[in-house]
């Protein structure tokens, strides 16, 4: 007999027979609220790993907005605003490791949070750039709009109307692509041997199947950003990590990766 023949066949079993995406369970519309309380008690668990992570965001918020001041661009501010929208679930990785650290009974290490961000750098990247492609699209797209701006002297307030309707339309739809793409995307590569394109598509797949629960999320976003943008930044020092440790949660509750193995975890 060919020793071929003789093997384990669990051992030799071909990659591909991985699903395309990993099957998504049904929420309920108060999830998200129950995402928020797991993700304070996190906070209160590791207040001082958590609380460094939102200063940090505080610190990086502040020198954009001086850049843009010294450089007299008040565009400029809106689009680092904007941005925040698009780089956020790659800067909130700590976050998520933090809370899977919480979730093993461990003391959470910043150590630790480094290592798992070095260990899935290329996925970061690869999953930073199709975020930055949308970005840069979304600019493209929002200097267009120009052309609807009313520019005579004359001019109705519908007509004011109509370029804040097409560009709130033309926003929302960008937003709508980033939020269902980054929703579970990245705490699924951190805590599971996946691709990037398998994990957005289950994103995506798992955002469409529970709409009414991700409208909700997706609006405590919205009002957790805004009030830190109206407290000066300050706010998002809590807020922030509190999105990161709630979007754990809601991974875990919402997508059944087991399919896929683990992250070989160095530190054990």
């Amino acid at each position: 007999m060919s020793t071929l023949d003789s093997g384990n066949p669990r051992e030799s079993a071909p990659e591909k027979a991985l699903p395309f995406v990993a099957p998504c369970r049904e929420l309920a519309l108060g999830a998200p609220l129950r995402w928020v309380a797991l993700g304070w008690q996190d906070i209160k668990r590791a207040p001082a790993q958590s609380l460094a992570y939102g200063s940090l965001m505080v610190l990086v918020s502040y020198l954009l907005s001086v850049l843009a001041y010294e450089l007299g661009s008040y565009i400029l501010v809106l689009s680092l605003l904007s941005g925040f929208v698009f780089v956020g679930p790659v800067l909130a990785i700590g976050m998520y490791d933090i809370s899977c650290q919480l979730a093993r009974g461990r003391v959470p290490s910043f150590g630790h949070c480094l290592l798992t961000s070095k260990r899935n750098l290329g996925n970061e990247m690869v999953f930073a750039i199709v975020l930055l492609i949308v970005f840069l699209v979304w600019a493209r797209a929002a200097s267009t709009l120009h052309i609807f701006f009313p520019m005579e002297s004359d001019a109705q307030w519908t007509d004011f109307l109509v370029f804040l309707g097409v560009g709130s339309a033309v926003g929302g739809i960008f937003a709508g692509i980033v939020f269902g793409a980054s929703a579970f995307a990245l705490p699924m590569i951190m805590d599971r041997k996946v691709d990037v394109i398998t994990a957005i598509v289950t994103s995506v797949n798992a955002v469409l199947r529970n709409k009414g629960a991700m409208v909700i999320w997706a609006s405590i976003i919205v009002l957790f950003v805004a009030v830190g943008f109206a407290t000066a930044f300050l706010g998002l020092a809590v807020l922030l990590p509190l999105i990161g440790h709630a979007t754990w949660h809601a991974y875990r509750e919402a997508v059944d990766s087991s399919a896929w193995p683990p992250q070989n975890d160095e530190t054990t």
